[in-house]
């Protein structure tokens, strides 16, 4: 199932007016680059399966291919795209992420810190998804959108 940006823009904004008005429209290259992205990201089992069925390994190797779709993604676009903060802050969260599990396979950090560090590259995607999907009008399947920020009530 998807969640619909209109909702999503309700628990990022506090409040239930349009996203989009008639003073902008997303360029259609860089919604279609963000709903590509989105669409890879809903198979990455490391972005939100549970903790304790992860297995470092594969944990490792998933977002090594994540950081290399962010950094192709980024050739392809324009420097001053509006999408290209979004992604740099993706891979870095990727980059970080992979520092500290090297720390952790060479012994200096305790092995339960890949957890810790997980649950930080996922805070970090769940803001950046959820500020593509309000800003292009993409909506994300169920799985990927419980990382996203809880709704201020």
């Amino acid at each position: 199932m998807k969640v619909n940006f209109n909702r999503v823009a309700r628990t990022i904004t506090g409040f239930s007016t349009p996203v989009f008005g008639i003073s902008w429209n997303p360029p259609e290259s860089e919604r279609e680059t963000v709903r590509k992205l989105i669409t890879f990201l809903e198979d990455r089992r490391a972005l939100f399966n549970p903790y304790d069925i992860e297995n470092p390994h594969w944990l490792i190797e998933s977002v090594l291919e994540i950081r290399k779709t962010l950094t192709e993604s980024l050739q392809a676009l324009a420097e001053e795209s509006g999408i290209a903060s979004h992604l740099r802050a993706l891979r870095a969260a990727c980059r970080k992420f992979l520092d500290q599990t090297e720390m952790i396979e060479r012994g200096r950090a305790p092995y339960s810190n890949i957890f810790a560090a997980l649950g930080e590259m996922r805070g970090v995607f769940g803001i950046h998804i959820a500020q593509l999907c309000v800003k292009y009008g993409v909506d994300v399947e169920d799985e990927l959108a419980a990382i996203f920020p809880v709704e201020d009530k």
